[in-house]
């Protein structure tokens, strides 16, 4: 079986798309992971549905006893780091600033995406139930939506598929996908994969993807 990439280098590779001066939403799992890899010489505004912008990376476990501060956390429910110039408002607030367009990027999980960028990422398969929290209206309202995920789910099924079976956060919304084996950007000709985890072939790829996948003519190794 091949290597796929960590938790951790799909985060490394996702903060690769961001840019200085952006405000950023990150989701629940891996996408939470994306504020410890900023570049040193890049200044991004983390935004949080919980009242909270401007904040730093997640405080690791060495970190705990001088950092790690109980009410400030990401969507995760992790611990992060207070940076200068950090603010807190009200909840209502929070969505009034995504609802009104000035988050640039959001990354979110996924449970599935279709190949027309359908994201469905709110209720798990056989639970039954879900909170859809603020996946809505990042998805409709942030300016470039990136999803985060493992290329397959725990029974090993595709999480990329032709259209999706569980219910949607919003249709049409995902701009780029990044899992642990490829990068794959969602166009209006369909998926195109950009990216691929060290010794995988486009093949690969294609095996455990039920959406039709576009190699692009400059397909590359994935860069961390």
């Amino acid at each position: 079986m091949k290597e796929r990439l960590s938790r951790e280098a799909v985060a490394m590779r996702a903060a690769k798309e961001l840019f200085d001066g952006a405000v950023v939403n990150l989701g629940i799992g891996i996408p939470t992971l994306v504020s410890s890899f900023v570049p040193e010489d890049m200044d991004v505004i983390f935004h949080s549905e919980n009242g909270m912008l401007g904040f730093g990376p997640v405080v690791t476990a060495e970190e705990f006893m001088e950092k790690a501060d109980i009410d400030l956390i990401n969507a995760s429910g992790q611990f992060v780091t207070p940076l200068p110039g950090m603010s807190f408002f009200h909840h209502a607030d929070s969505f009034l600033m995504i609802r009104g367009g000035h988050v640039d990027i959001s990354m979110l999980g996924v449970v599935e995406v279709s190949e027309k960028g359908d994201l469905a990422n709110w209720m798990q398969p056989g639970r039954g139930v879900g909170n859809i929290g603020g996946g809505m209206d990042l998805a409709f309202k942030a300016k470039k939506l990136i999803v985060l995920t493992e290329h397959t789910n725990k029974e090993g099924k595709p999480k990329i598929v032709k259209q999706c079976s569980m219910p949607l956060t919003a249709p049409r919304c995902v701009d780029l996908i990044v899992t642990d084996v490829a990068v794959i950007e969602v166009t209006k000709d369909g998926l195109i994969m950009k990216e691929i985890a060290p010794g995988w072939t486009p093949e690969d790829v294609q095996v455990i993807t039920e959406a039709r996948l576009n190699v692009a003519a400059d397909i590359k190794v994935m860069e961390l």
